[in-house]
């Protein structure tokens, strides 16, 4: 690989890794009820540029607005920098543009939760439906930039000849995996109204049929969670007998190592009633979940169909004359 290759490479699996970090801090914002620490103002914080002796609320809600335009300039330079350094159609560029885009519509639903005021105290269910989509707008934008990566560095582009099956396969378990996302988001945002006080009961109360929807999710996110973790044990002994490659055994492996984890912490959480620090653990090792199944899906994608590799070998072995 040429040095201006790995130096994008680099480059941008830092900007992934930065954006994790603004993620979490994004979480750490809304499990603090700080989201309205500027008000109803955007881009600017309760009317400032820079605000003036802010309280706690506003300094974490304001650092959390630098934080994500300093991400936005990092892909700005991720999309520039591919554009230059890859032909037209490589899929690098191709990612680095989604990627770009996807940072764009996530700054737009970052301004709209603040301009609705659909932020800190607020129990709507337009504020829960809005943070589920949020969170899968969020997984497709840190895949796009893990794929960006991860195809600039050389791996293989996608191969979708003969693949029905498996593109079915794969495009069902990253839609279960971003609903348990998405449910685990609206599930979040119940555990911190209820320690807020804002929804009655606590985080102990008992749940039944007439528990607010934001506290049903309790339940439902949980029996989801572990469903799909268990379908992804199985795609994963699936990867590995379909590709044997040492790629794919390792992210097969990754993959269903996180999701058992991730059930562990769901567990865990639930038993020391969501404090702040496991709700941003459990959103970690969501996130890295994601990533593993989008690169796990994207190693799948670019091997031959077994069809395209016998025709391959029938079409070099030399005819011989009896």
């Amino acid at each position: 690989m040429e040095p201006r290759h790995r130096t994008f490479v680099t480059f941008a699996w830092l900007n992934v890794g930065y954006n994790l970090l603004v993620i979490m801090w994004g979480a750490f914002v809304r499990a603090t009820g700080s989201g309205a620490g500027c008000g109803d103002h955007w881009p600017l914080c309760d009317g400032q540029v820079i605000p003036r002796a802010p309280d706690v609320a506003q300094l974490i809600e304001f650092s959390h607005r630098v934080t994500s335009g300093i991400a936005l300039l990092l892909t700005i330079v991720l999309l520039v920098w591919a554009l230059r350094l890859f032909a037209a159609g490589h899929p690098a560029r191709r990612a680095a543009i989604a990627a770009m885009v996807l940072m764009i519509v996530e700054s737009l639903i970052g301004a709209a939760l603040v301009l609705f005021r659909l932020v800190a105290h607020d129990a709507s269910m337009t504020r829960a439906l809005s943070l589920g989509l949020h969170l899968i707008n969020t997984f497709l934008l840190i895949g796009a930039m893990a794929l960006t990566a991860w195809y600039a560095g050389g791996k293989p582009a996608p191969d979708l000849r003969g693949k029905g099956g498996l593109m079915a396969m794969l495009i069902a378990a990253l839609i279960g995996t971003a609903l348990v996302g998405s449910s685990g988001a609206v599930t979040a945002l119940g555990d911190t109204l209820l320690q807020l006080g804002v929804l009655p009961g606590g985080v102990s109360q008992p749940i039944n049929r007439d528990s607010h929807p934001l506290v049903l999710m309790r339940i439902i996110h949980p029996v989801l969670g572990t469903l799909v973790g268990l379908a992804m044990i199985s795609l994963a002994q699936r990867a590995m007998r379909y590709d044997p490659s040492p790629t794919t055994r390792r992210l097969a492996w990754a993959t269903a190592t996180i999701f058992v984890g991730q059930i562990f912490l769901g567990a865990l959480n639930v038993m020391l009633k969501a404090p702040v620090w496991m709700q941003l653990i459990h959103l970690l090792f969501a996130d890295l979940a994601w990533l593993a199944l989008v690169l796990l899906s994207a190693t799948l994608l670019a091997r031959p169909s077994d069809a395209r590799i016998a025709h391959s070998v029938s079409a070099s072995t030399p005819v011989r004359s009896v």
